[in-house]
């Protein structure tokens, strides 16, 4: 049992046997799909075809980004574990916070783009560490507040020292 949200007011329950039989809000459902490689699909539904492309995939929290004949869809999954866990009210525990930013690779810290007490969201640009001759931004990995930096510009830093702590 999966049950698949694309808004807040709309969800579909989906059953799906080993067999490939599949029942979207007990309802038999039949289609057709193909397979057009790098995430893009040709889908026959009730003999009307629809060009389908996975554009973005967060298998972690199970969200989605689907362009379906143009028009992008964000699509959210739950499964059986999932739904338990709403039902006993315990949807964020397997959630966790994070509390500090790594470096992932020993390098040169090239730029500093936030300051402590700042506010970022997840994805947020937060430091450049240069690293066999490549910048790589360093993001934020959840939304916090940045606590404090412990590094400086043109800093010397060695794989897992603490660049960043949240607050």
């Amino acid at each position: 049992m999966l049950q698949v949200r694309t808004s807040p007011d709309q969800s579909w329950d989906i059953d799906y046997q080993p067999k490939g039989a599949i029942a979207v809000n007990g309802e038999p459902f039949t289609w057709d799909i193909v397979a057009l490689g790098q995430g893009r699909y040709h889908v026959l539904l009730e003999g009307r075809s629809y060009s389908a492309e996975v554009v973005g995939a967060d298998y972690a929290t199970k969200t989605f980004q689907l362009k379906i004949d143009g028009r992008l869809l964000d699509v959210q999954a739950k499964d059986r574990f999932d739904l338990l866990l709403d039902k006993l009210g315990m949807s964020n525990a397997t959630a966790s916070k994070v509390n500090e930013l790594k470096a992932p690779m020993p390098g040169l810290i090239v730029d500093i783009r936030v300051e402590p007490g700042q506010t970022v969201q997840k994805g947020d640009p937060l430091l450049v560490l240069e690293a066999m001759k490549m910048e790589n931004i360093l993001k934020a990995p959840t939304d916090g507040t940045v606590g404090s930096i412990k590094v400086t510009l043109r800093d010397n830093v060695t794989k897992g020292q603490v660049l960043v702590q949240f607050s």
